[in-house]
């Protein structure tokens, strides 16, 4: 039998259990979440690994230079102002327009989704993520994604 304390509705037939959801997006709730900066430079670190070895990122892993440290040092402070931190983008690399900045790469729908898929992976390898934030995350990512396709 089902444990009525975990349905506040007491809907016990569609098998959904209730929680508190965290408000990610709010202030920096999603940076917290992801661990702080440590965090997401580990993200970071994670993702390009990723690049690095799965086989459906060799064309987006072609598109860098062979030393990933200025690129993981962009990433990183871009994703730590995204969720909710101190935004240093612009004071250490200057303005930010997504589409202009990748604008001299070809990229088209299978490397977006390249991308995509080495971001998921990279979630996925953090422990400490929370489905709900690994799901937030891919959500919102996927808009700056799209903007930087050029290509169909």
């Amino acid at each position: 039998m089902v444990n009525n304390s975990e349905f506040p509705e007491a809907d016990d037939f569609s098998g959904v259990k209730k929680r508190e959801v965290p408000e990610f997006g709010q202030g920096n709730s999603t940076l917290i979440a992801a661990g702080g900066e440590a965090g997401v430079q580990q993200l970071v670190a994670d993702f390009y690994y990723y690049m690095d070895n799965e086989p459906e990122a060799a064309t987006i892993r072609a598109m860098h230079s062979d030393d990933l440290t200025q690129s993981q040092q962009k990433l990183t402070t871009f994703l730590v102002g995204w969720m909710g931190g101190e935004d240093r983008y612009v004071e250490r690399y200057g303005r930010m327009n997504l589409a202009s900045a990748h604008r001299h790469l070809d990229i088209g729908y299978t490397e977006k989704q390249a991308w995509l898929a080495c971001m998921q992976k990279a979630l996925d390898a953090q422990p400490s993520y929370d489905e709900l934030l690994k799901r937030f995350i891919m959500v919102r990512l996927s808009f700056p994604a799209e903007m930087c396709r050029n290509r169909n």
